[in-house]
């Protein structure tokens, strides 16, 4: 055990924690409130965030069930294209994308493929865990891979070590191909910059191990007649295995090299990862597995406790669908009180308690990540309220969105250094869980986490300047008593 936790100082820890941290942070946050000897964009905790041994458990088995879920609803989706399950949820997933996009997603080659990294935002809530959104290109593998190390380096037992994070996701993508020692490009492209500090860390962590991982903008790739080439720092340049894609579909347009990227991915010359699937990076899978209409596939599909563990996680979700209803037709599952809701417009006008309700652009475009476009109903105005439907439901044909309940965090406490008066400060927050996972094959290894405590007056929890930003631990002490 480190002399630092040994002395329980934890203004020394902290003051360690942001001496090592790289000069500028690793990720772009916002800045303007935190003081300028600050390295870390968010607020430095002299801990790690205490989880029960049970929580822990419960998160480990959490990988499996999710990398089901996410195999299931691959083939229902190609099951909806065959005409062997409901057309329109293919319709659905097609949305707004491009004729371009949508072929990728049904190329042979990737039929089969899932990605690599598995990266669910799980709410601490008053009533147990939620399950809001699962993304599978997600920002923070490098951010926490480098707080996982720091807080091991003073002596505490990270979940996942200093390193789970690092070599599992070489580990991961070694297995997904046939080379030994594959070479690895990271893409990371414009709409992404704010990621390329911690990707460009994470990269350079591997090599450090003798991993030939390397980040680049798109337009640094070299091509040759059989492939993509990158230089090392030597100017040797070394055939591309694997691509690692940190950038949107959407964003393919504006990608340098795109056209040819993609064309080595269809020749099989390189792996490209996460497979280039814009419908399995949908919100709305979470509406879809709470479809009456689905029941009989997800049972058949799914594994009971899968399913029984899923149905607790996943928050009531409405695809936002502006298409007629017959009259006597009702939307399964909502209602306004005890009245059920057979038509969007009577969800204009309701009281703010019965606003308690989010609408989120469902994947495809800017709108969709980062938090942007989300809308929550008992936090704005009426009439923001209502523009935010009606745009949504007018949007429907440019890319869907998804109508969820909102399900309040609980308050649970944290600490964090002051820089301007030197000393630890404590606070009650809600906290955003984000385990990271990495799936090879049938096996999913819970490889860390990220806890993200945000001040109570925030309704959208995710990074930010006044929130407190740590990686987690296991403390049979900790008995998580809360405020909703």
């Amino acid at each position: 055990m480190s002399l630092l936790i040994t002395e329980c100082d934890p203004r020394r820890i902290c003051l360690r924690i942001n001496e090592r941290s790289p000069l500028g942070g690793l990720f772009e946050g916002d800045r303007s409130r935190l003081h300028p000897d600050s390295r870390l964009a968010w607020r430095i905790s002299p801990e790690p965030f205490w989880l029960t041994g049970e929580q822990l458990r419960f998160l480990e088995a959490l990988g499996p069930a999710l990398l089901e879920f996410q195999r299931a609803s691959n083939l229902l989706y190609h099951h909806s294209v065959r005409g062997l399950q409901p057309a329109w949820v293919h319709q659905y997933l097609d949305a707004g994308k491009p004729a371009r996009v949508v072929d990728f997603g049904r190329m042979n080659r990737v039929k089969n493929q899932l990605p690599l990294v598995l990266r669910p935002d799980l709410i601490l809530s008053a009533h147990g865990v939620r399950l809001t959104e699962l993304d599978s290109v997600p920002g923070g593998i490098g951010f926490t891979a480098n707080i996982s190390a720091l807080y091991s380096e003073v002596g505490y037992d990270i979940i996942g070590g200093g390193d789970g994070l690092v070599d599992g996701f070489y580990e991961a993508i070694s297995a997904s191909v046939k080379a030994s020692d594959p070479v690895v490009a990271i893409l990371v492209s414009d709409e992404s910059e704010s990621y390329r500090q911690e990707m460009n860390w994470l990269a350079q962590a591997l090599r450090d191990r003798g991993r030939p991982v390397y980040c680049l903008h798109p337009k640094e790739i070299s091509i040759d007649d059989d492939g993509l080439l990158v230089a090392d720092n030597s100017g040797t340049r070394h055939r591309v295995d694997v691509v690692y894609r940190f950038f949107e579909l959407f964003d393919l347009p504006n990608l340098a090299k795109a056209e040819l990227i993609t064309y080595f991915a269809k020749k099989n010359a390189v792996r490209l990862t996460p497979p280039p699937k814009a419908f399995l990076e949908e919100k709305m899978w979470l509406a879809l597995f709470h479809h009456p209409g689905l029941d009989r596939f997800w049972e058949k599909e799914l594994k009971r406790d899968t399913r029984e563990t899923l149905s607790e996680l996943i928050p009531r979700t409405w695809v936002l669908d502006p298409s007629p209803m017959p009259p006597h037709a009702v939307i399964a599952g909502l209602r306004i009180g005890c009245r059920p809701v057979s038509d969007w417009t009577q969800l204009e006008q309701i009281t703010k308690k019965e606003r308690e309700l989010v609408v989120k652009p469902s994947g495809f475009g800017e709108l969709a990540s980062e938090s942007r476009g989300v809308v929550i109903g008992h936090d704005v105005p009426e009439e923001t309220w209502t523009e935010a439907l009606r745009s949504a439901l007018a949007r429907f044909d440019q890319g869907p969105s998804i109508l969820q309940e909102f399900h309040k965090a609980a308050r649970l406490p944290a600490r964090y250094y002051d820089f301007h008066t030197d000393e630890i400060r404590s606070m009650h927050g809600r906290v955003l869980l984000r385990p990271y996972y990495y799936a090879s094959g049938d096996d999913v290894r819970l490889a860390g986490i990220q806890a993200i405590v945000c001040p109570t007056d925030k309704k959208v929890l995710h990074g930010m300047a006044d929130a407190v930003l740590m990686p987690c631990a296991v403390s049979e002490e900790v008995t998580h008593r809360s405020d909703a």
